[in-house]
């Protein structure tokens, strides 16, 4: 409690009762809680846990989600391919309250580095449009990765401020989440000394600025009859019940479905806020429908691609190809057309054509499961040939001649090319293990 501003303990004696005190404070003399959720679109959640032994009890408001007291577990060649991804357990309420669905049309406004935008897009099965932003270009680079990794299919990984994406995506969504960067107060146990070094009563009053003009262009994008979920990492009024009454009173097409407050002396997280609304009819002209995207892909580069899909897959996978700069893309249907935007990922990236020859990207791999390829080589756990594939080293294997899929007991990790026996290694240097 010595680490904490005075002005902090103080705020947060005035919130809560006199009785609930000491329980609080002391929270901060306690390690944080640790959570992993599981990622559906690499299959069923049996099978996913049967490979984890370091799940423990499940996180209540996330059905995917468990605590786990394992320090580090992105080390783990299951975390490479994407069977879960390491959450903070309080941070993984905000997203269930949107109840997405298949088909529909979403966006993770403030979406770096990805743990609500991949938990969304888990819930959408690979079908709809799902729209992942983050302004700062580096932290998109990261999202973009995260992406890649979780394999999901429907996505678009933009870099674009608030008020620019506003004007192209006028009344375009159905659900829009607002993870909006607040000053963090419920991280001070989790991220202790960035956190308590970064707050003050200014910024939580230059926080709460910049959330309310966040919510008022998330509102321009939001259809009648969608709803927003707004949600911080911070126990400040201003930026959390505060916010919620201002932002009622600015935009009375909203109405308020429900609100919830996490604290770490209550349950088994850290601190975290959520509020989720409903917009109760049009505002403006605000009904404009993006045009499809039209697809485009010589034909040179599809026939690449098909020579390769031939013989990689047991059947054909992709159907809407399109291509920029030499690489192939699968776009999700119906997806808009992103003049203007500046883009980093879109749908899956299927590889790209190199002197007349297509060669794959590891994004694909990432996204297909083992059946439907012809080629593959399976490697458990124990299998030292793991090991040096993780490391960009070429293994030995029973495997057809041509690029084949590498898997850890059957789930895809990367590729490879087999040439006589012996697989080659393309496992991205930058994911080498050293």
């Amino acid at each position: 409690m010595a680490n904490l501003p005075q002005q902090f303990i103080e705020n947060m004696q005035k919130q809560l009762p006199e009785t609930e005190w000491e329980a609080f404070f002391a929270v901060y003399t306690k390690k944080p809680f640790k959570g992993v959720r599981l990622n559906p679109l690499k299959g069923g959640m049996d099978a996913l846990k049967s490979r984890l032994p370091f799940l423990g009890t499940p996180v209540p408001w996330e059905k995917n989600g468990f605590y786990t007291d394992l320090e580090k577990v992105g080390g783990s060649p299951y975390h490479a391919a994407g069977l879960f991804y390491s959450q903070e357990p309080s941070a993984m309420c905000a997203a269930p309250l949107l109840e997405v669905k298949p088909g529909e049309r979403v966006l993770d406004l403030c979406s770096a580095p990805g743990g609500k935008g991949t938990q969304l897009a888990c819930e959408m099965a690979g079908e709809g449009i799902i729209v992942l932003n983050e302004p700062v270009f580096s932290r998109a680079k990261i999202l973009s990765q995260n992406v890649e990794r979780m394999g999901i299919k429907n996505a678009v990984v933009i870099s674009e401020l608030p008020e620019n994406l506003s004007t192209v995506f006028a009344g375009y969504f159905d659900k829009i989440l607002v993870d909006a960067p607040c000053s963090g107060e419920g991280m001070f146990r989790k991220n202790a000394e960035e956190a308590l070094s970064e707050w003050s009563e200014e910024n939580v009053a230059l926080c709460a600025k910049r959330q309310a003009h966040i919510l008022n262009e998330a509102t321009k994008m939001l259809k009648e009859g969608g709803r927003l979920v707004y949600s911080t990492c911070t126990f400040a009024t201003a930026e959390d019940e505060g916010q919620v009454c201002d932002y009622l009173q600015n935009h009375p097409e909203m109405r308020l479905l429900k609100q919830e407050k996490l604290y770490p002396h209550k349950q088994d997280g850290e601190g975290h806020f959520a509020a989720l609304f409903e917009k109760t009819e049009k505002t403006g002209e605000w009904d404009t429908r993006l045009k499809e995207k039209k697809l485009f892909c010589p034909r040179d580069s599809e026939k690449a691609y098909r020579d390769f899909e031939k013989a990689f897959f047991k059947q054909k996978f992709a159907s809407r190809l399109y291509e920029a700069g030499g690489m192939l893309y699968e776009l999700p249907e119906g997806v808009f057309d992103w003049k203007g935007l500046q883009i980093l990922r879109v749908g899956v990236r299927l590889g790209e054509v190199k002197n007349g020859r297509f060669e794959p990207s590891h994004s694909l791999a990432l996204c297909i499961r083992k059946e439907e390829c012809a080629n593959t080589v399976d490697l458990s756990e124990n299998d030292p040939r793991l090991e040096k594939y993780l490391r960009g080293e070429s293994i030995e294997a029973e495997v057809r001649n041509g690029w084949c899929l590498l898997c850890i007991e059957g789930y895809p990790l990367g590729l490879g090319k087999g040439v006589n026996g012996t697989v080659k290694n393309h496992y991205p240097k930058a994911f080498r293990k050293q």
